[in-house]
């Protein structure tokens, strides 16, 4: 299967480590709105974004490396008229609406594509609709961090004077241990989480400014409390280079005929990658849709649509003997 990359940030480096770690896949080349002469990579071709199309009958499938805030929206619908295509979009409030505007292209160009693959969307995804078939009448919580977040420090660095940023989301301790104590509580999204963010900004900026644009970003920063750190690009490189995250998916619930028994469901993750764990989550989902495709669906996808045997590239007598 050969796959293209589109985009080559974080997420697109850790993607062609990811096509290169699996036998039936190939990383056809990179496409990138910079220069391509000054874009290195572990081996793969670079070739400028606006030259795609020309590559059109030499791909089988578009991973979109980019980001949730301003380039997922434009960019998957775009390609995927063209080509099948997959992306971790990660604003979750917008998913839906990014959904229609992918399965409205995809279908015009009879692709197939997958939107919101990763960890959370995706893993967590999973996660929280096995909880709930197996706990219907419970409570679901899910806890993001101690990490970096990708999107939300993405969207960061596109506010005006910044130079680089880091987004760290934090679990509150209180809520997380009244949760895995079996309680069933209602939490606001500000009593779940707090968000502490590094920030780089250019010499001379407004800093008043830039930090009430981050607090006040809907959906990203508004419902948090979030404090900002201005800091230097030294102090940056030094103690926030690194791209840790995680995270936790609890459901709580009770059976029997007066509820007498209590369950506690939890699924974990602890990454010390965040975009080298989601390109791997990625391309496996990629393999599942060419699957699909190959037997002739089109239009738009989420992880909730896959078959679990069409991730793996293992035969299904094997899953059965082995992983059931």
């Amino acid at each position: 299967m050969n796959i293209a990359i589109y985009g080559y940030g974080n997420l697109g480096r850790a993607a062609e480590l990811a096509i290169n770690a699996n036998s039936d896949m190939n990383c056809f080349g990179v496409f990138t709105r910079r220069d391509p002469s000054a874009v290195k990579t572990y081996g793969a071709p670079v070739y400028s974004a606006a030259d795609i199309l020309n590559y059109k009958d030499d791909i089988d499938l578009v991973f979109i490396a980019g980001g949730s805030a301003t380039d997922l929206p434009e960019m998957t619908p775009a390609l995927a008229k063209n080509f099948n295509v997959i992306d971790s979009y990660d604003n979750h409030s917008s998913i839906p609406r990014h959904f229609a505007n992918v399965d409205a292209a995809a279908k015009e160009g009879g692709n197939i594509a997958l939107i919101s693959a990763g960890w959370d969307p995706g893993m967590f995804s999973i996660a929280r609709i096995y909880q709930e078939a197996a706990l219907p009448k419970a409570k679901s919580y899910t806890f993001w961090g101690k990490g970096v977040s990708q999107g939300h420090s993405d969207a960061v660095r596109r506010i005006k004077g910044v130079l680089d940023a880091r987004q760290y989301t934090i679990p509150v301790d209180a809520a997380l241990d009244a949760v895995r104590s079996g309680q069933s509580l209602e939490f606001t999204a500000r009593q779940m989480h707090l968000r502490d963010v590094y920030v780089v900004a250019e010499e001379g900026a407004d800093l008043a400014r830039i930090e009430n644009e981050i607090k006040t970003m809907p959906a990203y920063f508004e419902p948090y409390d979030t404090t900002v750190h201005f800091i230097s690009a030294e102090e940056m490189k030094a103690n926030h280079s690194g791209l840790p995250h995680g995270g936790i998916v609890i459901r709580s619930g009770s059976t029997g005929k007066d509820k007498e028994n209590n369950h506690v469901m939890e699924f974990s993750l602890k990454l010390d990658s965040n975009p080298e764990f989601t390109a791997n989550v990625i391309i496996s989902f990629a393999r599942a849709i060419m699957k699909m495709h190959a037997e002739g669906e089109t239009g738009c996808r989420t992880v909730f649509d896959v078959p679990p045997k069409y991730l793996v590239d293992i035969p299904y007598s094997e899953l059965i003997a082995h992983m059931l």
